[in-house]
């Protein structure tokens, strides 16, 4: 189970719009997420459509419990969404509660506490933190496996960020544990000179910390918040729906060291193992410098028994593998019409080379290449990507990535 904190970034805007779409997203993918607004402002349940007249319990009041030494009734504060999706809203009065705690020790502890009965429950918590750093943020950080940074992608996006960097980096040191830390670049306008500068400079200063996905600004994100709606219900077939579906499966697929496995996968595991067991036998794969150990060299190929092993059998079948007759690209892309690959080796036009369906969303590709670097893209309904399964990137002059693929 997950913990994603989501900083606020000084003078930066649109961090709700992302925690409730991240939530929706994962949710929508089979996991079960509950947010919990630790801002006093309330800014959650208001995006939820939550009337702030009918909360009666918040967080606070569980804070609140923790400290006198009982038991939390979370079923009283907890709001249900949607299917797989819950929330624990806050209220004005969480801002007195940290005045109210000032200088109890050990209080950065009570929300770690407090969640713990629940911690087999959710496959994700994504906590919202106020906007300045004190008890409240604290708290968040010390229960948090993962912080994210939304920063937006505009004028004032790089002025204090790295000030706010390292104090969270210092609040994450108090915790005394591992924390991942990464920085989505948010409200994206690929139009503007501006905005693709940007993009550019904090991936040149932040790239080890950088989500290769980002958010575009697109108005369909305002106007679900503004109606009470994830984007997953307002508007899906979105620009933003798409954005925050792909932001929602980087972070399943690289914020965790025990990999979390969604059901749909899971019911895949045994059609995939065939295909996954023979890939592994004979490809060699191209990302980057690394390559797979000669066949008599390669430990026993095991079966898909547990959602590590299943997770890395299905991740070894994505990507680019040399294969006999060139080299195969393979890609997930549940519900897409179209899925074409781009790149140096067809002067970047799509519309030459489309990708074949093969099942469960996976489409494929074989291409004869001569030995040589290549930078790709996928093209899927339409909107560019990298490839989520290559590490090996670059920087193209639009600020987003191209994946390269080595051919010895």
């Amino acid at each position: 189970m997950r913990i994603v904190a989501v900083a606020n970034q000084k003078g930066g805007c649109g961090k709700t719009t992302v925690i409730i779409n991240l939530a929706a997203c994962l949710a929508r993918d089979g996991l079960r997420v509950l947010v919990i607004d630790l801002d006093p402002q309330g800014h959650c349940a208001l995006g939820l459509a939550v009337p702030e007249e009918q909360i009666e319990h918040s967080i606070a009041d569980v804070l609140l419990a923790t400290h006198e030494g009982k038991k939390g009734d979370l079923a009283r504060v907890t709001w249900q969404i949607s299917s797989n999706f819950d929330l624990i809203p806050s209220r004005l009065d969480l801002s007195k509660l940290e005045q109210r705690l000032a200088g109890v020790e050990g209080r950065q502890h009570y929300l770690d506490r407090a969640i713990e009965p629940i911690r087999e429950k959710y496959d994700f918590i994504v906590i919202d933190t106020p906007p300045t750093v004190g008890f409240l943020t604290e708290s968040a950080l010390n229960a948090a496996t993962d912080v994210v940074v939304p920063v937006d992608t505009g004028y004032f996006s790089l002025q204090g960020l790295s000030k706010q960097l390292d104090a969270i980096r210092d609040l994450r040191a108090g915790a005394g544990r591992t924390i991942t830390l990464r920085i989505l670049a948010n409200l994206y306008d690929v139009r503007t000179k501006l905005g693709r500068e940007i993009l550019a400079e904090l991936r040149k200063r932040h790239g080890d910390a950088m989500f290769s996905s980002f958010i575009n600004f697109n108005t369909k994100l305002k106007e679900s918040t503004s109606l009470g709606q994830p984007i997953t219900e307002y508007d899906p077939a979105s620009m933003g729906c798409r954005d925050f579906v792909r932001f929602a499966r980087e972070i399943i697929s690289t914020m965790d060291s025990k990999p979390l496995v969604p059901a749909g996968l899971l019911e895949q595991a045994d059609a995939l193992a065939d295909n996954a067991n023979k890939l592994l036998a004979t490809s060699k794969t191209l990302l980057g410098n690394d390559r797979l150990t000669p066949p008599e060299k390669r430990p026993e190929t095991v079966s898909a028994s547990t959602p590590e092993e299943t997770a890395r059998k299905i991740a070894a079948i994505y990507g680019a593998h040399l294969v006999k007759g060139g080299v195969e690209f393979l890609i997930e892309a549940r519900g897409a019409h179209s899925v074409r690959l781009a790149g140096d080796f067809n002067a970047w036009r799509p519309e030459q080379t489309p990708m074949s369906p093969l099942r469960d969303g996976i489409y494929q590709v074989i291409l004869p290449l001569s030995p040589g670097r290549y930078r790709y893209r996928y093209v899927i309904d339409g909107t560019w990507r990298n490839d989520p399964a290559n590490g090996n990137v670059e920087t193209n002059p639009y600020g987003e990535l191209n994946s390269v693929v080595e051919v010895g």
